[in-house]
């Protein structure tokens, strides 16, 4: 899907997105990861390992390339997400957390990558709920996902009126 395709589905409030537990909300665009990206956030890291900055000596390493970081596909997943869904009625929503974190396959350099999104659970708290979602980010032509994550969010319900 271009991003002229995309729809990102709208949840009009906690009721409407707890309704939709078990469901696959839908898929991201593919984002291609480029060297430039990885460079980037080798600076910010501090993690400059050759398998993710060295072009040269990775064309000889396991990969044949350079890989993105794991913790860069996961800081990607937000901005993916925020392609496929969105509740609406809320005061705020923010990051609380993620639960099983892997990186079964390495993203080449070069290579596109989009994310899928599974509504786990949503448990209800006061002011609002706690929502679990599994993405899942592809390789394009990849057999294995790059990363699975159980990402949490705090909702925090608007007041009525607001």
């Amino acid at each position: 899907m271009t991003s002229s395709e995309q729809t990102v589905v709208t949840y009009t409030g906690i009721d409407a997105f707890e309704a939709a537990v078990g469901s696959h909300l839908g898929y991201s665009d593919w984002r291609e990861v480029t060297q430039d990206q990885v460079d980037l956030f080798a600076d910010a890291t501090g993690d400059h390992q050759w398998i993710h900055v060295d072009p040269v000596r990775a064309a000889s390493g396991p990969y044949k390339t350079t890989i993105a970081h794991g913790y860069l596909t996961l800081s990607m997943v937000p901005l993916m997400v925020q392609q496929i869904y969105r509740v609406t009625g809320l005061a705020m929503q923010v990051n609380y957390g993620v639960d099983k974190l892997r990186f079964p396959a390495p993203v080449p350099v070069g290579s596109r990558i989009r994310s899928g999104a599974e509504l786990v659970k949503v448990e209800r708290i006061p002011r609002g709920a706690r929502s679990t979602v599994r993405v899942t980010v592809e390789v394009e032509g990849g057999s294995k996902p790059a990363c699975v994550v159980d990402t949490i969010a705090m909702m925090v319900e608007a007041e009525p009126g607001a």
